[in-house]
């Protein structure tokens, strides 16, 4: 570390994932500082720290998911795996000259706006930090929901969530049980079904998939992205705008792209699956989109495996020795495991937030999370999240919009280095962006699908997604515009 604990930092970025070291690199490149990055975890990486289960990768292409100010040229595979992943963001901090910045194993536990002396004083586990501005790079991704299933505490097995996996746990030989059929279950389940001397999956409701096609890639095509860096950013530019165009064409709403993206899932669920009655099982009744698009080519074969049952009653109660369903049957287990995703909504809720007049962010979002491009909330000077509401894709790289969120922060940033001592949004500005977004959501494939998914919040509202291109965030968020804000 090169601040001391008493120093008045000028920027504390939490949580150093992709948005947290994205948004350190580039305050380092812009001399903003003193600078500290406090991560909860005993390593950096965030989400690619944390989720650790068999399978484990990404569903974006692995040029498109990195930072396009710190490119790798040689990712071993189309779709990198967890490990490749972690290793690159590794790479990443210690090339910028991070690590001395990073302060691991620190929760953030709260923070209160200190109005007259335009200061954050924060809470941690680990002690207190003074702050001008506070950068959030939590995400939303880091709670693991558990589903409310009677009895869940009575299994006397081992029982562990796919974000939180027990590696101590021989599952060679093992009676394993998946709860949940979403974006980790279809990757972990051919990967368990290959040692498992039997797999139950319960399944609420089937996903749409999309084939994969997840390949190698060649030695040459490496070697000539790093002799031809120009071919690389060719590459990516490519793959931006392969998935950029499914919302320019209409993704985002049911329009004639649903229908044709259906048909293309259907004809990939029927080759992979010649049996008619798992089939059906497997065929969602929602529009695709509705729900997160998966992809994968190894699914469908696992679960036609002997050894595999898809169970699609509902749970009644879990027991001592596995899962007894609503219709009755008990299906004995030696272990649980849960791969029913996150809690996106209470990640946010249990920020212990105070901003201007003692006013909580809990209170703030009493109806609902929204803030100015996601980034700002009204209330709350200096102080930003990267991932926040309303920003999240289902049709690119997240990637992107964290470095468009970095940009805009980072002009707000250079206001404070300027001698602006606070960068507050406007309520009206905050307004206005928050009811756009929400009349832009009414007719979205989210709200007009048939389902009912992780990005809605309890009153059916989704705080989640963009609804729209990448571009058009960019257009709407690069630049910070400061006559939304108030600078005091």
């Amino acid at each position: 570390m090169t601040e001391t604990a008493s120093e008045t930092l000028a920027v504390l970025i939490v949580g150093a994932g992709f948005s947290g070291l994205a948004m350190a690199i580039r305050c380092r490149q812009a001399g903003i500082g003193p600078l500290r990055v406090i991560e909860k975890a005993d390593g950096i990486g965030g989400t690619w720290h944390d989720n650790t289960y068999p399978g484990a990768a990404c569903d974006i292409p692995s040029h498109l998911y990195s930072l396009s100010f710190a490119p790798k040229a040689d990712w071993s595979r189309m779709y990198a795996p967890q490990p490749e992943i972690l290793a690159y963001l590794k790479d990443t901090a210690e090339r910028n000259g991070l690590m001395p910045l990073i302060q691991l194993g620190t929760t953030f536990t709260g923070a209160t706006w200190d109005a007259a002396r335009a200061l954050w004083h924060v809470e941690t586990d680990r002690g207190p930090i003074t702050a001008r501005a506070i950068v959030s790079g939590m995400g939303g991704l880091h709670h693991p929901a558990y589903p409310d299933i009677p009895g869940r505490e009575a299994f006397a097995g081992p029982a562990f969530h796919t974000a939180a996996w027990d590696h101590a746990v021989a599952l060679e030989g093992k009676r394993v049980g998946v709860i949940g059929t979403g974006a980790s279950a279809i990757q972990v389940v051919p990967e368990l079904a290959a040692i498992a001397s039997h797999l139950t999956l319960f399944q609420r409701t089937p996903p749409w998939i999309m084939p994969k096609n997840d390949h190698a890639i060649a030695e040459g095509t490496k070697s000539r992205y790093r002799r031809v860096p120009f071919s690389r950013r060719l590459e990516r530019a490519r793959l931006f705008w392969l998935h950029e165009v499914r919302a320019l064409l209409g993704f985002t709403k049911v329009s004639k792209l649903t229908g044709q993206a259906e048909a293309l899932a259907r004809r990939h669920l029927a080759k992979a699956v010649p049996d008619k009655t798992l089939r059906a099982k497997l065929t969602p009744s929602y529009r695709l989109g509705c729900k997160r698009v998966l992809i994968s080519d190894d699914y469908y074969p696992a679960l036609q495996r002997p050894n595999v049952t898809l169970e699609t009653d509902g749970i009644a109660r879990i027991t001592e020795t596995g899962v007894t369903t609503e219709a009755g049957r008990h299906h004995d287990l030696d272990v649980i495991v849960y791969a029913t995703g996150f809690d996106v909504t209470a990640t946010f809720a249990r920020m212990k937030l105070v901003g201007r007049g003692g006013r909580s962010l809990t209170e703030a979002w009493a109806d609902g999370m929204g803030a100015y491009q996601g980034i700002t909330v009204a209330g709350f000077p200096n102080y930003f999240m990267l991932l926040g509401p309303n920003t999240g894709l289902g049709h690119n790289s997240v990637v992107s919009m964290i470095e468009i969120q970095v940009q805009h922060v980072l002009d707000c940033l250079k206001a404070l280095r300027r001698g602006t001592k606070t960068v507050e949004v406007r309520p009206e500005a905050q307004a206005r962006f928050v009811d756009r977004i929400h009349s832009r959501m009414a007719d979205s494939i989210w709200q007009a699908g048939g389902c009912r998914s992780w990005y809605l919040d309890a009153s059916g509202r989704n705080n989640t997604l963009w609804p729209d291109s990448v571009m058009a965030y960019r257009r709407s968020a690069r630049r910070a515009r400061l006559g939304d804000y108030r600078l005091g």
